[in-house]
């Protein structure tokens, strides 16, 4: 059966626009080398639907890309068809009922400065441009996370076109094993999500931070004190450890340890209350800038996270979750500042603290805090050079961890564990079930 593609929204290989369709889907400066045979933009579920069924006649395989923001471009294979549906960026808000419908392509910034001034809330990412689809499907953590949960907790439903070009509409009741896979499966999902129905919160009344920067040399007492007070940590702070070489953003032109700390609270007293606990650090004395609470608003926060993570780098991902003591984390730690590429490289350890129950869902992995390591430079000739250090630093310290998470993942360079062995034999149940010819490619490598 002939099946003929959108008009004029799709390039094969070799055809004018073909480069930039595919070198578009990559927010990263560093474009793999990977090439598939058609790149399909779709508008709307029935160019999705239509693109899988010309991929069933032409016996191809599928990726699915929309926003692009994936660092080792999971969605990049070689032949096969790429999906594009970061143009599928619809959003309906209900304020009343506090629910939204959005598409995949949906920047989650923009959703959350629409949401703001309606007075909700949603967890969105942290860094601007990420788009819905990817984000959700893999967990989500973003701004409030430690207190609201992952943000595919907060999905209701979601609408998916199966392989063989089918409709569903998946909730707890309906299809409930593809709604139970799309919250957490990551590029593993067996279908294309045209829409995510999330349920909202109220926006927080108070937005905050708490700021200090160390020397490099109490590195260890920085450390060993966080790991110690970890479980203590307010869940509505997100207190985070970055190492670079140089701190820009006060001017620093030396490597540092910075604690930084957002905070989202109902009061401004519950917000200094909630940051207190940073001031208790052995070393405070010696910070070079000590700055408890520092007002904030959401908009000012992602300025912040996008300074430290400029467009046109060339970037390079690799992080660990772990239950693993400073005493046994911190050889690693110091092992990857010495070899630490130039600003803005940095390790990063994220606060994550003792994990409430959550609902049954494909996001099934975390534990007490994840490391990730974050490559970045501007020349292709030092490729060699710095391309390397976000993964073989995380070999070395991988006897310390749980497992990885799918946001910041390098598993096409090193398979990890990223879903509890239970739920990664329901995934490949469900995915037998809903794609039993393998039409959707899976995860670029597991364990």
């Amino acid at each position: 059966m002939m099946v003929a593609l959108p008009a004029g929204q799709h390039f094969l290989r070799g055809e004018d626009g073909y480069e930039a369709a595919r070198r578009a889907t990559v927010w990263n400066g560093r474009v793999p080398p990977r090439y598939p045979d058609v790149i399909v933009q779709a508008r709307d579920s029935e160019d999705v639907a239509t693109a899988l069924r010309y991929a069933g006649a032409d016996g191809l395989r599928v990726t699915v890309c929309s926003g692009g923001r994936s660092w080792h471009a999971n969605h990049l294979r070689d032949s096969g068809l790429l999906l594009d549906v970061g143009r599928l960026d619809h959003c309906a808000i209900d304020a009343d009922r506090m629910t939204a419908v959005v598409g995949p392509g949906k920047e989650g910034s923009a959703l959350a400065a629409e949401l703001d001034s309606e007075g909700l809330f949603f967890p969105t990412g942290h860094c601007t441009g990420v788009a819905l689809g990817g984000y959700l499907l893999q967990g989500g953590y973003g701004w409030n996370s430690r207190r609201l949960g992952p943000a595919c907790e907060s999905v209701l439903a979601v609408d998916v076109v199966t392989a063989d070009g089918r409709h569903l509409h998946c909730d707890a009741e309906h299809h409930p094993d593809l709604y139970w896979a799309a919250r957490g499966s990551g590029p593993g999902f067996c279908g294309v999500v045209t829409a995510f129905h999330l349920a909202l919160h109220p926006r927080p009344a108070v937005c905050a931070a708490g700021l200090y920067v160390y020397p490099i040399e109490v590195l260890d007492e920085v450390f060993t004190w966080a790991r110690r007070i970890g479980a203590k940590v307010d869940r509505r702070v997100e207190m985070q450890l970055v190492v670079s070489r140089t701190v820009p953003d006060i001017g620093l032109d030396q490597p540092a340890v910075v604690v930084v700390a957002p905070v989202f609270a109902d009061t401004e007293d519950e917000a200094f209350k909630a940051l207190a606990l940073l001031d208790t650090c052995p070393v405070v004395t010696q910070a070079l800038v000590r700055a408890p609470y520092v007002p904030k608003t959401l908009a000012t926060l992602y300025e912040e996270v996008m300074s430290n993570c400029p467009a046109g780098y060339r970037y390079a991902t690799d992080n660990m979750w772990s239950s693993a003591s400073a005493a046994d984390l911190l050889p690693g730690i110091r092992r990857a500042i010495d070899t630490m590429p130039p600003y803005p490289a940095q390790l990063q350890l994220v606060n994550w603290g003792a994990v409430p129950s959550r609902p049954d869902m494909a996001f099934s992995l975390e534990d007490d805090v994840f490391l990730t390591l974050y490559s970045s430079w501007q020349d292709p000739a030092d490729d060699d050079k710095y391309a390397d250090w976000a993964r073989s630093n995380m070999v070395a310290m991988e006897p310390l961890a749980s497992g990885t998470q799918l946001a910041d993942e390098n598993l096409g360079q090193r398979p990890a564990r990223f879903a509890a062995d239970t739920a990664m034999a329901r995934l490949d149940s469900v995915r037998a079930a809903y794609d039993p010819h393998g039409r959707f490619q899976a995860w670029m490598g597991r364990l």
